[in-house]
């Protein structure tokens, strides 16, 4: 693997890894938008981020797909996939050739998540890991706790006669928090960019609650009555990821 100026680069294979520049062929880690581009002319991805991409890229993208422990020779590389637990379909991308093995891990979570299969560790002889909060001063508490603390939350709002409104990235984080809200607080209402990666999950065989769509692409409000009330408004932050 080489670093070049569309990315990680596997000159063997003739493949990138999560390119951000135009190539032949690429192989996606997970469904971001600052790990899956429109960059390729052919795409490779886990089966569970064929909806996430073919709604962020366009339904006509060159895509195929393995499972979790499926294989793909590339010109004598043999590429692997395995979970990497970070969201639906995040992949780690195993890379074997003459015996040498790399791992490229994308974004990956080692804490429970029930949106996705957990990271699982790959044997390796090189091994290229994201660590975006690699540094030691990143501490999180634990997320079921956050989530107790996001419920508790609510219900105050609710009782006083309040909105909650929360702000998430519209793939994999709002899932994640919709899977750990208690429903019975009050009606949730998604952004419709949320409520587009909802589909693709709940495609998928992920089970999320039942919401409403407060907003259209435009920002303006698509369910007028929905938003009134002590409802818990999910909104995509500025990032579009």
């Amino acid at each position: 693997m080489i670093p070049t100026p569309q990315g990680l680069y596997c000159p063997v294979g003739d493949f990138h890894i999560d390119p951000h520049g135009a190539v032949d062929r690429a192989i996606i880690s997970h469904g971001h938008s600052d790990h899956a581009r429109k960059v390729a002319k052919k795409y490779l991805a886990h089966k569970d981020s064929a909806g996430i991409l073919r709604t962020r890229l366009g339904k006509g993208i060159s895509l195929s797909t393995l499972e979790y422990g499926e294989s793909l020779t590339l010109n004598g590389v043999r590429v692997t996939l395995f979970p990497a637990g970070h969201l639906l379909g995040s992949s780690q991308i195993r890379c074997e050739y003459k015996g040498n093995v790399t791992v490229f891990t994308g974004d990956f979570g080692t804490t429970k998540n029930d949106t996705c299969k957990p990271f699982q560790p790959v044997k390796c002889d090189t091994f290229i890991p994201e660590s975006t909060f690699g540094l030691p001063l990143y501490e999180w508490t634990d997320p079921e706790i956050v989530y107790q603390e996001i419920n508790d939350w609510w219900r105050q709002n609710r009782d006083k006669g309040l909105a909650s409104v929360l702000y998430c990235y519209s793939l994999g984080k709002a899932q994640r928090i919709l899977k750990a809200l208690d429903t019975s607080i009050a009606p949730i209402i998604v952004h419709d960019s949320v409520d587009q990666m909802n589909d693709c999950y709940q495609n998928a065989g992920i089970d999320l609650p039942q919401t409403l769509t407060g907003w259209d692409r435009e920002g303006k409000p698509a369910d007028a009555g929905a938003l009134e009330g002590l409802c818990f408004q999910i909104i995509p932050t500025g990032v579009d990821c």
